[in-house]
């Protein structure tokens, strides 16, 4: 008898050319069900359907096909084990020595907008994954495909070991088989986790369970260091947030690039674009520079001037298309990445001056996972993401003295930056745009002094923000010293009476937005 072939596909890519070899190459004889068996049929190959090969025929819409003894049987014998052989010969059992099996597109069914939940549901596929794990469990007989990227190797493989596959092959096909089940589970738990119970009054954005798989887009050069290996991976079935960026130019993208640009992606997502112009230079995983502009090329030379120095290699992130006169500012300096929503054709022209400048185009830049995850020994840590939109709207004014509406506006941007560098966070800005940043210092007054020395004169008539409360009326004290008008904190603390008394005493204004910023 010839060698047998289960063929049932969600996405047909490569199929009829992969079931055509089989069966003029190979000698194999095709079993197949639903519409890769009309797909087959239709390119003229013999094919039999899954129906008339068990004698029981499709039922509950088509919910239940492959679910047949003869058919798993097939798949999961022994096949030089005597006990299995004559089971089989019993039973009318032939051995199934290929599975090609895709799965229901579960993950583009939920990214579709106003998915209703009973479309969802029908888009879970039952009877591909048990196909998948048999086949997968049983790897020592059975080669197991279940993307179509897979069948030209498969072929290859076959004309090598003239129609035969390495156990090494089937192995390494069995654990992509594993993880590629795995990875469809975990879309559906996720989505069904994230779906209201119905009859409960409770909402939670995190529950008792949380997974996640992702598949590799790419194989990095290395990671935060040379001696790290590192990968970039996709979660879901299509490409969102950097996964579907557009670079334009420039070197293949770094570790450390992907880290800045997650930071300066979320960031900039702080100022939409229809509202001003604004751009921000990182280094290392903090901003340097941030500002706001008439122009775009104006808020870009106002975030350069910010601090010069630190922009040297930084990470430009731009909430608006790039256009020539920004564009002829960047390629003024050496940096690594640009990202933007866009860019105009006399723009592209002059960034190729520049030709190892990586550019991005990043359509979305509110594309943020709800969630961050962090490692640790023994398991990781979730939490959801700190990207509440900020407004004034609940601020508090605690001083005697108010803010005029100019410095509301200014400390608003001061807020909106802080949250972006690392803690104990200190911003000082003037003009709507950055003068002094402390980023990443153990006590706060000392990320007060180095914010305040770099900006050095600009701290006269600037606006202080915090991304912590004051311990202390020290920083107080400092920020006045140093001409500063206006701080906004988080206030909590409970030496908090003794900061506001200090304001009064200094004649500065000071507000209490009663929200924290830690980064870490």
């Amino acid at each position: 008898m010839a060698r047998l072939a289960l063929l049932s596909t969600s996405d047909k890519t490569g199929l009829i050319e992969l079931a055509r070899h089989l069966v003029e190459d190979f000698g194999y004889d095709l079993i197949s069900s639903g519409g890769t068996a009309k797909a087959i049929e239709k390119a003229g190959l013999p094919v039999t359907k899954v129906s008339d090969y068990t004698g029981f025929p499709e039922i509950l819409g088509g919910r239940v096909k492959t679910l047949h003894p003869r058919i798993h049987g097939g798949i999961l014998a022994r096949q030089d084990l005597p006990e299995d052989i004559a089971e089989m010969e019993k039973n009318q059992v032939f051995p199934i020595d290929l599975v090609v099996v895709n799965l229901y597109p579960f993950e583009q069914t939920i990214a579709k907008s106003e998915v209703s939940f009973s479309e969802a549901i029908e888009n879970i596929d039952i009877g591909g994954p048990t196909l998948i794990r048999a086949a997968a469990k049983n790897h020592t007989y059975v080669t197991v495909l279940c993307n179509p990227s897979q069948y030209e190797s498969y072929l290859k493989e076959l004309r090598q070991g003239r129609g035969e596959t390495t156990l090494g092959f089937r192995q390494t096909c069995a654990r992509e088989a594993f993880w590629h089940t795995a990875s469809y589970d975990q879309a559906i738990a996720t989505y069904l986790l994230n779906q209201p119970i119905v009859g409960s009054l409770e909402e939670t954005t995190l529950t008792a369970e949380f997974g996640i798989a992702g598949t590799q887009i790419q194989s990095l050069r290395y990671g935060e260091n040379p001696h790290q290996q590192a990968t970039w991976y996709r979660v879901g079935a299509r490409n969102t947030g950097w996964a579907a960026a557009e670079k334009l130019q420039g070197k293949e993208l770094s570790y450390n690039n992907l880290v800045d640009l997650e930071a300066a992606r979320r960031l900039i997502a702080e100022f939409p674009a229809d509202e001003q112009p604004a751009a921000a230079i990182l280094k290392h995983n903090n901003p340097c520079g941030m500002a706001l502009g008439s122009e775009l090329v104006e808020a870009y030379e106002k975030a350069y001037a910010a601090d010069s120095i630190s922009a040297f290699g930084g990470i430009v992130s731009l909430n608006r298309p790039i256009d020539a006169p920004t564009a002829a500012k960047a390629v003024q300096t050496f940096l690594e990445c640009v990202v933007a929503p866009g860019c105009e054709p006399d723009a592209a022209k002059i960034l190729k001056k520049k030709s190892k400048l990586r550019v991005l185009i990043l359509p979305e830049f509110n594309s943020g996972s709800a969630q961050t995850i962090k490692a640790i020994a023994g398991g990781f840590l979730v939490q959801d993401a700190d990207e509440r939109p900020e407004t004034t709207g609940e601020w508090q004014i605690v001083t005697e003295k108010k803010p005029s509406p100019d410095e509301l506006a200014e400390l608003l941007f001061a807020w909106k930056t802080v949250k972006h560098v690392k803690s104990n966070a200190i911003v000082v800005t003037r003009d709507r745009a950055t003068a002094g940043i402390g980023a990443g210092q153990m006590n706060r007054v000392g990320a007060v002094n180095i914010a305040l020395e770099q900006a050095g004169d600009k701290s006269k008539g600037a606006v202080l923000a915090s991304d912590g409360f004051f311990p202390f009326d020290d920083s107080v004290r400092v920020a006045a010293a140093a001409g500063v008008t206006a701080i906004v904190q988080p206030g909590g603390s409970l030496r908090d009476r003794a900061s506001i008394d200090a304001a009064n005493e200094l004649g500065i204004a000071m507000i209490f937005t009663g929200m924290r910023h830690f980064l870490h």
